[in-house]
């Protein structure tokens, strides 16, 4: 585990508390053993039935005692991250590592050096409402509409159909889910920390929450399963809507549709063995290059640093995207192998095929985004606008729009408020 931005976490600690609960659950089975063989021998005897009320209170206190680190441990050790591999940088964001960048920034900013930024655009092309979402449910949440709703269900459909073609299961996931599940993936508020979690109040005693990302809900999908290793990895693809209460601090990645309260993705998700979840990265990687090459964006891969390591990952690439509007690198897409940090708190295992000493083993969970449809919706607009404000059409997804445009003109007619 090196050098995360996990301070608050304490090993030893951890390791002390565990040490307690394996103490008294050691004691509170002795104790339950000699009550049961009390029991057998009391019959009148009134030696024994005091023996047997003293142990029994013992027992009690035991308990409380022992419910009480068990609820600590609990909380301290969800805290505690993954490990990182041995080539991750060390380090703060600044450090990650520059893998690839494809296509040209400076053609880009060439004679667009005054370029409009993709609110601007948006607006223009009558494909984004701001002001009335705010109305309705506040900052940070957004109406598409015309060819901007096209847009994100072409984007949506590209995404799927990308990764069907490459043998993915297609999955629609469902956005509510058990606050343990989201949990168990690492979703977790670190302690100190603002959760990013909406909860959602239901009226039975479950603890629901609205899903942050699709990955959630496909790695719920092997909870509790014994899969048979022939069968891995299974690869899924899911489209789900995502939800992150805190959308960011203030500034510019608070403007238009960067930072937003609730966006669709289309996520890539594997369950693998341990032996296939590296092989299974570098493929989701090659995956989300294709697409954002077949896009037409400018973007850079980059491995990322420990300090930027969410608590599941043990390795990450973050793609990010040159948006002219912004004149700034943003991030359109991450992918991640959590080894088996989510299996064990899920319990998603295999059997091997070729036994061990061991039945069952822990799979590998591997997760990597598709399309984040905001972002690369931004990437688009401010990648392809033209000097009289309309925007070309990437060809790959002409043909899920309606008439099929190879470009976008604002309307003759601003209906943008309606």
């Amino acid at each position: 585990m090196l050098n995360r931005n996990h301070r608050s976490v304490d090993a030893s600690h951890v390791k002390s508390l565990y040490d307690r609960r394996l103490d008294n659950y050691n004691a509170l089975s002795n104790l339950r053993a000699q009550r049961n063989l009390l029991s057998k021998r009391a019959k009148n005897d009134p030696e024994i039935i005091q023996q047997a009320k003293h142990i029994k209170e013992q027992i009690k206190q035991l308990e409380t005692s022992l419910a009480a680190t068990e609820t600590e441990l609990l909380q301290c050790a969800i805290q505690i991250p993954n490990d990182t591999h041995p080539d991750v940088p060390l380090g703060p964001e600044s450090n990650a590592r520059v893998l690839k960048t494809v296509g040209n920034v400076d053609a880009l900013m060439g004679e667009k050096n005054a370029c409009q930024d993709h609110v601007a655009l948006a607006t223009k092309l009558g494909m984004l409402d701001l002001e009335q979402a705010a109305i309705v449910s506040g900052s940070s949440f957004y109406y598409l509409q015309g060819y901007g709703a096209f847009l994100e269900t072409a984007l949506i459909q590209y995404a799927m159909d990308k990764a069907a073609s490459k043998g993915f299961l297609g999955v629609i996931t469902p956005d509510i889910v058990r606050t343990p599940i989201a949990y168990g993936c690492g979703f977790q508020p670190r302690a100190g920390e603002s959760s990013q979690i909406y909860h959602v109040h239901a009226h039975d005693d479950d603890a629901l929450c609205l899903a942050g990302t699709a990955e959630i809900p496909l790695a719920g999908k092997f909870a509790t399963r014994v899969l048979e290793e022939a069968e891995l990895p299974h690869r899924l693809v899911g489209y789900g809507r995502a939800y992150r209460a805190e959308a960011g601090g203030r500034g510019t990645e608070t403007k238009g549709l960067y930072r937003v309260h609730q966006f669709s993705k289309v996520e890539l998700f594997a369950v693998s063995t341990s032996e296939q979840s590296d092989a299974v990265l570098e493929e989701f990687r090659e995956i989300q290059e294709e697409m954002f090459a077949e896009l037409g964006l400018c973007f850079r891969v980059l491995d990322m640093p420990t300090e930027e390591l969410g608590a599941s990952a043990y390795r990450k690439y973050d793609i990010e995207a040159w948006m002219p509007g912004r004149k700034a690198w943003g991030e359109i897409s991450s992918t991640s192998n959590c080894t088996d940090y989510q299996a064990r708190r899920l319990s998603i295992r295999y059997r091997p095929t070729h036994k061990t000493d061991k039945n069952t083993l822990f799979c590998h969970t591997i997760n990597g985004t598709a399309i984040a449809v905001p972002r690369v919706i931004i990437a688009i607009l401010e990648t392809f606008q033209q000097l009289d404000g309309s925007v070309k059409v990437p060809q790959v997804l002409q043909k899920w729009l309606p008439g099929q445009p190879s470009i976008l003109s604002p309307p003759k007619h601003d209906n943008s408020s309606l």
